[in-house]
């Protein structure tokens, strides 16, 4: 099942699993592609997978999270991200931009900025953004924005990318208008599921009248928002959203799957299913929580406002030992985990749906693939870049699988993307470096083979 092709909107993926966004400080400062950018992702083009979304690329020039990430904000980037795709593309490897506006949940700066406070309502949360406080977008704020999306798809296009995906979860800023417990705002933008689930309908009309019918449009949609998790956020959220079901929960699956059945009368051709709110988060990133890595995190952005430089004390100041379990609460290693809600919107809303989260092994990727069109994967590719071609020959699951330690997504934002992960090395850090290396050189250099534990030491006998 993994290697049937399947065409949607006259791009052919020749095979089930997608490489899912994921990105890494690859980019120039300014968002300009690279030629590491483009190594990169050809790296998974000839690993075997059927397509890749790429990490999102910012449509606001002030909002660019973090600092090298691309972005689509402005026409100059469009020459080389052209080029780049091109390279991809030539490898027989579908290429789609993800395309999102963080919003409040910016979480790097050069200096504070007050574009980066801007959300749907005005607020407190402690562990997403760097602002001191969520302040309410205007009106024209929120249909500049719409214009921003539609600009930015429109570059994708002339980019030569063989579609977009919108990015409406991971707390971004589509997300903090959906969300019943950020956005409590009474116009036209919230106060009821329609008026929540406006800027949506809004930036998808215009994205589809700017990059035309014939072209793959899909959304990457929260199912669920589960508010409660992590609870560390939940509880230091403020105010709190009455009625207390939307405080605690968010968006309800009944809820989402009207929003689905919505975008599919809109023109939307593909769902991309994720459940959860924030990133990193227990419902969107199964695994452990990378407690030294979000540690490193904060202490790189102490400096942006007195809620990061508290955030970061705090941290600091609490024993591993009692941060750990209680950060940790909701966390665990699970294949699959949105599995049954991708499930119900390719039942109920039609579209073809792409489940994500937590897979791995070939039974996982076939368990998701009985239910669901495709499944995407980040991490796992990034313990094991060739992991299709693998299963292509015969494998079961890879010699050294990820650990779904989650470090790799957890350093994004401050270190070269890589795996961090010493156990699936066998302690051996020059190894680990090498492949982290790598994947960050303007030169295509696949990155090195992880031999078994031990087989370095049987070799030499």
């Amino acid at each position: 099942m993994i290697f049937e092709p399947r065409t949607i909107k006259g791009v052919t993926f020749r095979n089930r699993v997608l490489r899912s966004s994921v990105g890494g400080r690859m980019a120039a400062y300014d968002g300009t592609v690279t030629d590491v950018w483009s190594n990169f992702e050809q790296t998974f083009a000839d690993g075997g997978v059927g397509g890749i979304i790429s990490t999102t690329f910012s449509t606001n020039r002030r909002r660019q999270t973090p600092f090298e990430y691309p972005s689509l904000s402005e026409q100059r980037f469009v020459p080389p991200l052209k080029r780049h795709v091109a390279e991809i593309r030539a490898r027989g490897c579908p290429y789609i931009i993800q395309i999102g506006d963080p919003g409040a949940a910016t979480q790097l700066s050069l200096f504070g900025e007050d574009a980066d406070a801007l959300s749907s309502s005005s607020g407190f949360e402690f562990l997403y953004g760097y602002a001191n406080r969520r302040v309410a977008m205007s009106a024209r704020e929120i249909r500049t924005v719409i214009e921003e999306f539609r600009v930015a798809a429109g570059r994708a296009r002339e980019a030569g990318a063989d579609g977009i995906e919108i990015t409406a979860e991971k707390g971004y800023l589509i997300h903090q208008f959906l969300n019943p417990g950020l956005n409590r705002r009474q116009d036209e933008w919230g106060g009821t599921d329609e008026g929540r689930f406006r800027l949506l309908e809004e930036i998808v009309t215009r994205v589809r009248e700017g990059v035309g019918d014939d072209f793959l449009l899909g959304i990457r949609l929260a199912a669920r928002d589960f508010n409660y998790l992590p609870y560390a956020n939940f509880i230091l959220r403020f105010p709190w959203t009455f009625p207390l079901r939307h405080h605690l929960f968010g968006n309800d699956l009944p809820t989402t799957l009207g929003f689905g059945a919505r975008l599919k009368q809109l023109g939307v051709d593909v769902l991309h299913v994720v459940t959860g709110t924030g990133f990193p988060g227990p419902k969107g990133n199964p695994g452990a929580f990378p407690l030294r890595e979000i540690k490193l995190f904060f202490n790189a952005t102490r400096h942006l406002s007195r809620k990061a430089a508290a955030r970061a004390t705090l941290l600091n100041l609490v024993p591993e030992r009692i941060a750990l379990p209680l950060l940790s609460i909701g966390w665990r290693e699970q294949a699959g985990v949105s599995l049954e809600e991708a499930e119900a919107f390719r039942r109920q809303v039609g579209l073809p749906v792409i489940t994500n989260g937590g897979y791995q092994s070939r039974s996982d990727i076939d368990r998701g693939l009985s239910t669901c069109d495709f499944v995407s994967m980040a991490r796992a590719l990034i313990a094991t870049p060739d992991l299709i071609s693998r299963y292509r020959d015969g494998a079961g699951q890879p010699e050294e699988a990820c650990t779904f330690c989650n470090r790799c997504c957890a350093r994004s934002a401050t270190s070269p993307l890589g795996c961090y992960e010493p156990e699936r090395f066998g302690g051996d850090f020059d190894r680990m470096v090498q492949q982290i290396l790598a994947y960050n050189t303007p030169v295509r250099v696949p990155p090195p083979q992880i031999a078994p534990a031990g087989a370095a030491e049987a070799a030499s006998r």
